[in-house]
């Protein structure tokens, strides 16, 4: 009895030990998996609460600065002397004083792997004259992408109560800067050096030096906000996933999810075009027109995600049996539905291809005539 008593004691202690050694679940405020090409949303939770997101706010300053090179306001060559807002700001800082000069592209290496606030005050007043210019265009920038549950109150990321944005909505910040290939060397940059090798610029974002999928983007910390990370990687069949998480508990439960969210992307899906040829869609009869038929097309034909273990897709085409006259081209007519089994995954609008106007007497009456003339 005695012997059975201590085997249980033992047991105890061991599941005991277990349990006081078992790592806490991962916590966070907000997350999102998306595929960059299409913008679709392919795992997340709480994407769209508005959350501090610290200096990951940056990256739209970055994307405001890459509009200003890509439109020719400045060049990666050119030379840029320093504003006097370099010495009005806090934080990270490579030590700009007014009138120093640097260039673009060192000054860009600052902002993207050393977080500096006073290279991305150069580069703001160079892009919009001053920094409240350059924050209003952050804010309309947002908008033409659509980024209803966004507001940024300074280029830098200083805490501010009333700044927010979400894990959707910096995905998609993300996604544009993914599409401007001469960042794309900076975000793989983890340490270099800056003014004659004077300075050392070390990225936050270890995953730029560990994760041999990374494209790119930024890793953030502070009290407000917690630990945050817009991670970017690319699949061994070139599509791009990009990972946000905001608030969450540690570094390591940043980096852990963002590698997690993309190996979850790279090998559970793809992307495709759904086969549809337009010659299927037979012409659509038209009344009293003065052509009896109109050619129809898909308005579009874009890429989509779906499973890898996805089959071919289905579809199913919705359209009226004719139409009347007029017709302009483009009108809507039906639609076509592709689906993955019984999941619809995309849905596009058929349209015209050209107008077709409406017969009046006069253009009956010359038919008429003409036929009989033929007779």
């Amino acid at each position: 009895m005695r012997k059975i008593f201590l085997i249980f004691i033992a047991c105890l202690i061991i599941l005991t030990g277990f349990t006081a050694i078992k790592p806490e679940a991962e916590s966070f405020e907000a997350y999102i998996l998306i595929e960059a090409e299409t913008g679709t949303v392919l795992e997340e939770e709480n994407s769209d609460v508005k959350l501090s997101c610290g200096y990951l706010s940056k990256l739209m300053s970055l994307l405001v600065i890459a509009d200003s090179i890509e439109t020719g306001k400045f060049s990666l060559n050119d030379t840029i002397t320093a504003p006097n807002a370099v010495s009005e700001v806090s934080g990270a800082v490579v030590w700009l004083e007014p009138g120093d000069k640097m260039s673009v592209n060192e000054l860009l290496k600052a902002v993207i792997i050393g977080n500096a606030n006073d290279a991305l005050a150069a580069l703001a007043v160079a892009s919009h004259h001053t920094i409240d210019e350059f924050t209003a265009e952050m804010n309309s920038r947002a908008f033409d992408l659509g980024l209803r549950n966004t507001a940024f109150y300074s280029p830098f990321g200083y805490y501010n109560e009333k700044e927010y944005t979400t894990a959707h909505d910096m995905a998609v910040i993300c996604a544009e800067l993914s599409r401007y290939d001469f960042l794309k060397p900076y975000f793989k940059i983890w340490r270099d050096f800056i003014k004659d090798g004077s300075t050392e610029l070390v990225s936050e974002n270890t995953l730029t030096r560990t994760y041999k999928n990374h494209i790119g983007f930024k890793a953030s910390h502070s009290e407000q906000s917690g630990y945050c990370i817009a991670e970017g990687g690319i699949s061994d069949d070139e599509n791009t996933f990009i990972a946000v998480i905001l608030g969450a508990d540690s570094e390591d439960t940043s980096f852990s999810m963002a590698k997690k969210l993309l190996n979850k992307g790279f090998t559970q899906y793809k992307l495709t075009v759904p086969g549809f040829l337009d010659e299927l869609l037979v012409p659509m009869k038209v009344k009293y027109g003065v052509d009896s038929a109109v050619e129809l097309e898909l308005k579009s034909q874009s890429s989509i995600v779906i499973p890898k273990g996805a089959g071919e897709l289905t579809n199913k085409v919705v359209l009226p049996d004719y139409i009347t006259a007029p017709v302009r081209k483009g009108q809507k007519i039906g639609c076509i539905g592709f689906y993955n089994k019984d999941t619809l995954v995309f849905e596009t609008d058929i349209v015209t291809k050209n107008n077709v106007p409406k017969a009046d007497f006069s253009f009956v009456f010359k038919r008429m005539l003409s036929n009989l003339l033929k007779k």
